[in-house]
């Protein structure tokens, strides 16, 4: 079968599997064969190997089946960077990308002293998306990345060494921060706490396409969908340097609720509720 046969094959197998078809198929087919779409576009007429064939078959197969493609492709596009994704993580989404870009603003913007370089903690790092994003743009950034999931800081972790930025990225197995029972040196605090954590409602993660075919403990925000934002920031003021900032990434409509909640832990925060490109509630910005 020729390249374009299969495309066409391949994209009406996936309608209705996929908001966008023609551009999976697309996408798959360039990681299979090693080639890039426009390679694949003008070379219409190409015949595939029957390995590459019985390739493409598994893959869509896995793709109607309900596995989403970036765990197919074994990698995703976040901030411009190319990050490993595995069925560990969750896949890295291009709302997430308004939290790492006002968390690079507030860091441009801060004095470095003369004890300590700018530090940043990522609460739940997943991917390791995030962590990844601002070290590779603030270069005397020290991130400390936390996850639950130890499969998940391992997938964090080859994300940092494939940037080169490893050595400024700590990764730690924990719920949500470190334990410590003594107070916290003036280098463990933070310029900045970024989470993106698990905000869906425990009812309505149920009843969605992701339920089952991402993590759930990445997923899952409890009854009202706030709980680790809730025990988040019940800790957080403990590791915040002064004049510090908290991003938290919020479900559209979770808005009120969360910002209610910062001013319940911060009597005298400056609180702001950012909307995403499309308009919808994504961040709050707590700053101290």
């Amino acid at each position: 079968m020729i390249i374009a046969d299969l495309l066409t094959d391949i994209s009406t197998r996936l309608r209705g599997v996929t908001d966008t078809p023609e551009l999976d198929a697309q996408v798959l087919l360039a990681h299979l064969t090693g080639k890039t779409r426009t390679w694949l576009a003008a070379h219409p007429e190409t015949h595939l190997s029957d390995p590459q064939r019985d390739a493409v078959e598994e893959a869509v197969s896995k793709l109607t089946a309900g596995t989403p493609l970036p765990y197919i492709l074994d990698h995703w596009e976040f901030f411009g960077l190319d990050f490993k994704v595995t069925p560990d993580v969750l896949i890295p989404r291009p709302e997430t990308e308004l939290l790492v870009e006002q968390a690079i603003l507030w860091l441009q913007s801060r004095p470095v002293t003369t004890y300590s370089a700018l530090r940043a903690a990522d609460v739940g790092t997943g991917s390791g998306c995030i962590a990844v994003s601002l070290a590779k743009q603030i270069h005397d950034l020290r991130v400390l990345a936390t996850d639950l999931s130890l499969p998940a800081l391992k997938v964090a972790h080859q994300n940092a060494l494939r940037h080169d930025v490893n050595h400024r990225v700590d990764f730690v197995q924990c719920d949500l921060l470190p334990q410590h029972p003594f107070p916290l040196p003036t280098e463990s605090h933070f310029d900045v706490i970024c989470a993106n954590l698990p905000y869906i409602p425990t009812a309505t993660l149920e009843h969605l396409p992701i339920f089952g075919r991402e993590p759930t403990l990445a997923l899952n925000g409890g009854s009202d969908g706030l709980d680790p934002i809730r025990h988040l920031l019940k800790i957080a003021p403990e590791w915040l340097a002064p004049n510090g900032l908290i991003l938290l990434e919020i479900e559209a409509g979770q808005g009120m609720a969360a910002v209610s909640l910062a001013y319940d832990s911060f009597d005298h925060a400056t609180i702001n509720l950012r909307r995403d490109l499309a308009g919808q509630e994504r961040l709050v910005a707590i700053r101290i």
